[in-house]
């Protein structure tokens, strides 16, 4: 166990489709063949661990400029990053008593649009990027050519970063934290497992779950955002299996409801 303390740092909200978080969330029957769409804001949100190793800044957002031309218009549409404007990185972490320069290491759990959006703030920097191989590999491979997923923005993360590529499917690189990797929603989606001294062990999925429905119902993700069904229901047994093993809290990747039960952070 190790004496951490985690912020919340919320970056903004997305407007979206919930058939994107869960699979078949709104269908059509015969009496109402048409019915309305279920519609609303999901949270974005990194952490900042303080560790006796370093401060870790856990993924980035969006990126700020989203709406001035940043995000493409087909993603615009599909998540609406209506506040992203006012949620710089910089200073969503002095909100929070932090600076740029007082990160250590930043951690992405992948790379999509809502996760990457703030790595140009490390263009240029020693600043040690962890991201798993096979995330990187995908991420390029998708915004270079037509095939993938079309939610990475190549300028997100085609910077003058100090990679630190994951290559195993557990890497542990500070005491009681580990990266391991849960493929489903893209192949190289990697989370966090830490062991607290005062608050026990938490799983952060990222967005292998978007909300609860995806982890207490073993309901996937919206197709469009699902790389791999087999691998996704794959991961999501071994998060259950961390949960049990280590009585754990598992935190998703979007869940509104939970997001307002963690900002208040861990061990603080």
């Amino acid at each position: 166990m190790v004496d951490a303390t985690i912020d919340v740092l919320h970056r903004g909200g997305l407007e979206c489709d919930q058939n994107y978080m869960i699979e078949g969330h709104t269908l059509g029957t015969h009496d109402e063949p048409n019915p309305d769409v279920d519609y609303g804001e999901i949270p974005v949100w990194s952490l900042v661990i303080d560790h006796p190793e370093g401060t870790i800044l856990w993924d980035t957002g969006n990126h700020h400029e989203a709406l001035e031309g940043h995000w493409p218009e087909e993603l615009l549409q599909a998540f609406y990053p209506h506040d992203a404007h006012e949620h710089r990185l910089d200073d969503d972490l002095e909100e929070a008593g932090y600076s740029i320069d007082d990160i250590d290491y930043v951690f992405q759990t992948h790379l999509h649009l809502d996760h990457a959006g703030g790595l140009e703030f490390f263009d240029g920097t020693d600043v040690p990027i962890f991201v798993h191989e096979k995330e990187v590999k995908f991420a390029y491979y998708s915004a270079k050519t037509d095939e993938g997923s079309g939610a990475y923005i190549l300028e997100d993360f085609d910077h003058d970063l100090n990679w630190q590529i994951l290559h195993q499917d557990r890497e542990q690189h500070f005491e009681d934290l580990e990266f391991v990797r849960f493929p489903g929603h893209t192949p190289g989606l990697t989370g966090t497992v830490i062991h607290l001294d005062d608050e026990g062990t938490i799983v952060f999925a990222g967005d292998q779950l978007y909300r609860a429905e995806n982890f207490e119902d073993e309901a996937p993700l919206g197709a469009g955002l699902l790389w791999g069904k087999t691998e996704w229901f794959d991961s999501l047994q071994r998060i259950k299996s961390l949960e049990r093993r280590h009585d754990a809290e598992v935190v998703y990747g979007h869940d509104s409801d939970q997001f307002e039960s963690i900002r208040d952070g861990w061990g603080q």
